[in-house]
């Protein structure tokens, strides 16, 4: 059974981190979304809380269609939560590697990078775990969180504040950390996308550490036109390493648009009315006209820690991409030299109750298929030796199946007609079938196929 958070109604769970339990959730306009509701350890930790909340202004003026943009938080509750694009997809620690169009990756990630510099956040736990592959483009999620979370009392509950193999050395060893420590992740991810092995090697993550900080990295196997570039990003000195508009450059990817200054390290400053200072990113500035907007289209206002009301049907969240790109539309946007963000045009609305008809459809329709192919094959087994049996289950399944198109006929359903078609097809679909396998198979085969398929598909009821 589903559940409520806030607006939101949990679906199912997708997974978890070191900081939280991600779930697949509708909004109130029964749009897919997704839901990082943060660990009790976390959530205890009042100070990292307080630090997160004054950085979700800032990681909401992150767009592109390279970042699960961050769409909504509540934090002052008593389990937290934030809210990010659903990117439908396999990450690319589960993906198959080397990864077939390394260009398209490169790009994708610089683009991701480039936009998340120039809004001010550091994402600084960058890895394969942390990219998302949805149709062969890369999606990068939970930037910022990992940075704003960083607390020796979270630390000290368990959550580990990056992965040992993509930390840039500096991270390791304590010291300041800025921009350039997502370079070095962004090469280090990069070379496990086109080698297929760890650049640092495996093993215990201390050992692993201490080979970031005092040996060079694996890059046998990489590409000759990327390995050269990813060597500078990997180098130990971080003012060796490429900034993310320059990745762009170098790339042929689009960078994000100049006017707001790039995150330095090392400084926090609290966030005042109408602007919001990363901790991370110093003195890290919005473009012209590109403070974050609430959802509904309002002037804009500084995040209060509380969930703020889902978008409407008239106003979508800016830069709020889909899984399509034929749902993507380009939106004006006040800074004329600013690149246009993007957002989902739905062809209508979908609520809740709608997306729950949806899918009980789906499961009938295939409850029906089923029985349909079982039908058939119990009836063409008996056609020779008892007629009257295969004429009787055929004729049960047509009945049973007319029944069901005369009750969709008179429901008030939004699927009625898919249902009435699915019914006569299946009943035209099972004559057909009946008719084909007691033309071309003996009796005995199909006596045996009937008992192969009533046994496996006890087996798989059990199991579900």
């Amino acid at each position: 059974m589903s559940e409520q958070l806030g607006p939101y109604r949990l679906l199912s769970r997708l997974g978890s981190g070191g900081f939280g339990e991600v779930h697949l959730a509708l909004d109130q306009e029964g749009r897919t979304v997704a839901v990082k509701i943060l660990h009790p350890h976390v959530a205890a930790d009042g100070a990292a809380l307080t630090r997160l909340a004054r950085e979700v202004e800032t990681m909401r003026r992150v767009r592109g269609p390279h970042v699960a943009e961050v769409l909504d938080a509540s934090l002052d509750v008593e389990r937290p939560y934030l809210v990010t694009r659903y990117v439908q997809g396999r990450p690319l620690s589960a993906v198959p590697v080397p990864v077939a169009d390394l260009r398209l990756l490169a790009r994708g990630l610089a683009e991701a990078l480039s936009a998340m510099h120039e809004a001010g956040v550091i994402h600084r736990d960058l890895k394969p775990a942390n990219v998302m592959m949805a149709d062969g483009e890369p999606v990068v999620i939970d930037f910022g969180i990992a940075c704003a979370l960083d607390s020796l009392s979270v630390t000290a509950s368990g959550a580990v504040i990056g992965t040992p193999g993509y930390l840039a050395p500096e991270v390791l060893e304590g010291r300041d950390a800025g921009v350039e420590a997502d370079v070095f992740s962004f090469g280090a991810t990069l070379a496990y996308a086109a080698t297929g092995r760890q650049p640092y090697g495996k093993g215990p993550a201390s050992a692993v550490a201490y080979r970031v900080v005092h040996h060079e990295p694996d890059l046998e196997g990489v590409p000759e036109w990327l390995a050269p570039l990813l060597r500078e990003c990997l180098a130990q000195d971080p003012a060796a390493r490429p900034t993310a508009a320059r990745l762009c450059k170098e790339l042929g990817a689009a960078a994000a648009p100049r006017g707001r200054r790039s995150p330095s390290a090392g400084t926090s400053q609290p966030s005042s009315a109408g602007t919001s200072q990363p901790h991370s990113a110093g003195t890290a500035q919005p473009h012209s006209a590109g403070r974050s907007q609430p959802f509904s289209g309002s002037t804009a206002q500084p995040f209060s820690g509380k969930a703020r009301p889902p978008f409407s049907g008239t106003a979508q969240p800016p830069g709020f991409v889909p899984g399509r790109p034929a749902d993507l539309e380009p939106v004006t946007r006040a800074d004329p030299h600013a690149e246009p963000t993007r957002e989902w045009q739905p062809g209508g609305r979908r609520t809740p109750e709608v997306e729950r008809a949806r899918h009980r459809e789906k499961i009938r329709r295939r409850w029906l298929i089923g029985a349909g192919l079982f039908v058939s094959l119990l009836a063409a087994a008996a056609q020779d030796g008892l007629p009257q049996v295969s004429l009787f289950l055929l004729s049960a399944f047509t009945l049973g199946s007319l029944a069901d198109a005369g009750v969709a006929l008179f429901s008030r359903s939004p699927f009625k007609n898919r249902r009435m078609a699915a019914d006569l097809g299946a009943i035209a679909g099972t004559g057909v079938l009946w008719w084909g396998m007691s033309t071309f198979f003996s009796p005995f085969t199909l006596t045996l196929f009937a008992v192969t398929a009533l046994v496996v598909g006890v087996v798989f009821l059990m199991s579900a």
